[in-house]
């Protein structure tokens, strides 16, 4: 299945589930863990006050939306920050964000370290409280705490404020 074939299925479903487009294959989103979800609220806040900070032209987007990897893999990050013209309301689909961010759980974790490094991408790791941050062309860097800058867009937040600590 392609993204164009996946989204238009998902908007035929008379009951929504959350899935993602795996390869061409529609993945079930597994239900979260309650720190799975405070941690999301972490980083969507974390990533909306530093956007604030720097006075940026960028939109914080949290789940629910797809970021098309390639034309068979369509992923729902757990938030985004998008930079350009604002997206009209009825819009799927996410084109270009700059930073992606994820919460690792055990039923994504080889998913999540593999396949969505098309941006900043930062997966957040709520048991060892760690941020690994990825940068194309860059090797990763895991972090324990302190300051994080992300350029572009030119936002400086903390691993501490990503974690919720």
């Amino acid at each position: 299945m392609t993204v164009d074939e996946y989204l238009a299925w998902s908007e035929r479903q008379t009951e929504k589930y959350r899935t993602e487009l795996i390869n061409g294959q529609v993945v079930a989103i597994a239900p979260e863990l309650v720190l799975h979800n405070r941690i999301k609220g972490a980083i969507y806040i974390a990533l909306r006050a530093a956007v604030a900070a720097a006075k940026l032209l960028c939109e914080v987007i949290t789940d629910g939306v797809t970021v098309r990897i390639d034309e068979h893999t369509a992923y729902e990050p757990d938030a985004l920050i998008y930079c350009g013209d604002r997206l009209p309301g009825h819009t799927l689909i996410v084109p270009n964000p700059m930073v992606i961010a994820e919460v690792l759980s055990p039923a994504t974790a080889h998913t999540d370290t593999s396949a969505k490094l098309i941006a900043h991408y930062l997966i957040v790791d709520p048991d060892a409280l760690t941020v690994t941050h990825y940068v194309r062309d860059r090797t990763p860097r895991v972090l324990n705490g302190g300051p994080l800058r992300l350029d572009p867009p030119g936002i400086d937040l903390t691993v501490e404020d990503l974690l919720g600590a």
